[in-house]
């Protein structure tokens, strides 16, 4: 690999996990477009299954187009290790099914992607996992939300679609005294904007497809180990890493591995087993689009500040809720954890309600109706109507997502014209 510890995020960005191809000499890692891989020898073969040296196998478990946008997106996230799967919700639902047994809580924070929601209310109860809610800017109520059976604590670091900042210092802490891990989901914010593991984050994921990616191309997620969750000391039994493992005779991963053994287990149980595997074209597509993280992320950064001001003054307009305003709640928060700026993505509320929702966006020309974020282009969604539509009305106003809510994602486009698009839609409606 080409980085080093002392390499800065865009140098890291362009170059972490990649090397010019050995045989060929292909400066940008290829696409291995191969569904496995040949074995030395027989001894090398048994190696590689019994978890004793590192290698390719089978593009489920591993590839190394996957492992090169493994590498970077640890690099960036300071993390030991990283495992990249099909989607944010697989990488999510890797996450927990190597933290959780049936009958185990987690934590989460109620201010999440309408998705995230259905995921844990509804689908993980198959599993017989449980979710208990909490407010992402109030750490107390997580504490008392900790029971015997809380086994984790989930949030994200910048919430969709309501923007806000979570408190993340706050969180960790009363994970930290309840001896489990914290879970933070940092697609908003990225690596550049907040990097979770400073603020006592122990594991971070992604949706691939928004900012990291970036292009509105591909699909893919993430699970990033910050290497400082000690499993052996934790006084609740995780088994799938503290445990003797049968299926690799009798190994304790925690043991065997150390700092990275939370991504390990999430690989050779999870999605060994699962089968939630990113292919090697999508992971190729991201790993282009990680390249040029920062510049993207700024530029649209500096777009939403000014879109979000002039929205302010509209007269249409009943509130902005976006952490870069001063008068934002959220706006001390943004400064000390996202101090770059405060995301891309952010909504407000129109006057005229549901109805006038729902005919802004049909108005605008520019901007993309439709449910995705972090694109090169802007993007708009009215997520009462859409991406919430599935849930009560009083878990809409819980997640920021009421009846008037409309979800902007800025893009790298000149702002005169996004405002000029807003503008004759407002005028429109």
């Amino acid at each position: 690999m080409t980085q080093s510890p002392t390499q800065k995020f865009a140098t890291q960005a362009v170059h972490a996990g990649a090397s010019p191809d050995p045989v060929t000499g292909a400066r940008v890692t290829p696409i291995y477009q191969t569904t496995s891989f040949v074995f030395n020898d027989p001894d090398h073969a048994a190696a590689l299954f019994n978890l004793e040296a590192f290698g390719n196998i089978y593009t489920r478990i591993n590839n190394p187009t996957q492992a090169v946008l493994e590498a970077r997106v640890a690099a960036l996230e300071d993390g030991t290790a990283a495992l990249a799967v099909a989607s944010g919700h697989a990488a999510q639902f890797l996450a927990l099914h190597t933290l959780l047994e049936p009958g185990d809580e987690f934590i989460a924070a109620r201010q999440l992607y309408g998705g995230s929601i259905n995921q844990f209310n509804h689908s993980y109860k198959k599993f017989d996992w449980n979710v208990v809610w909490a407010d992402a800017t109030d750490a107390s109520s997580f504490e008392r939300a900790i029971t015997p059976k809380t086994r984790a604590i989930f949030c994200e670091s910048i919430a969709n679609p309501g923007g806000i900042v979570s408190d993340l210092p706050g969180i960790a802490a009363v994970a930290k005294r309840a001896g489990v891990p914290f879970i933070v989901d940092n697609t908003l914010a990225t690596p550049y904007l907040c990097r979770p593991k400073e603020f006592g984050a122990d594991i971070v994921v992604h949706s691939l497809m928004k900012f990291i990616g970036g292009h509105g191309n591909s699909v893919g997620g993430v699970i990033v180990d910050c290497g400082t969750f000690d499993w052996l000391k934790s006084p609740h039994r995780y088994k799938s890493l503290v445990d003797p493992n049968p299926s690799y005779n009798g190994m304790k991963l925690a043991e065997a591995f150390g700092p990275m053994a939370f991504a390990i287990a999430a690989r050779v149980l999870g999605l060994r087993d699962l089968g939630p595997a990113i292919s090697p074209f999508n992971a190729f597509l991201i790993l282009t689009g990680v390249e040029t993280l920062p510049l993207r992320i700024q530029r649209q950064v500096d777009n939403a500040r000014i879109v979000a001001e002039w929205l302010e003054k509209q007269p249409g307009v009943g509130w902005v809720n976006y952490a870069g305003l001063p008068k934002n709640p959220s706006y001390a928060l943004h400064q000390k954890i996202c101090p770059k700026g405060a995301g891309s993505v952010f909504t407000f509320g129109l006057k005229g309600g549901y109805e006038a929702g729902v005919r802004l966006v049909s108005a605008l020309k520019l901007f993309s109706f439709l449910a995705n974020i972090g694109d090169t282009r802007s993007l708009v969604i009215h997520p009462a109507s859409t991406t919430h539509r599935q849930l009560r009305d009083e878990e809409r106003a819980a997640a920021g997502a009421g009846p008037d809510v409309v979800r902007l994602s800025l893009g790298i486009e000149d702002v005169d014209d996004l405002i000029a698009d807003l503008e004759q839609a407002l005028a429109a409606i």
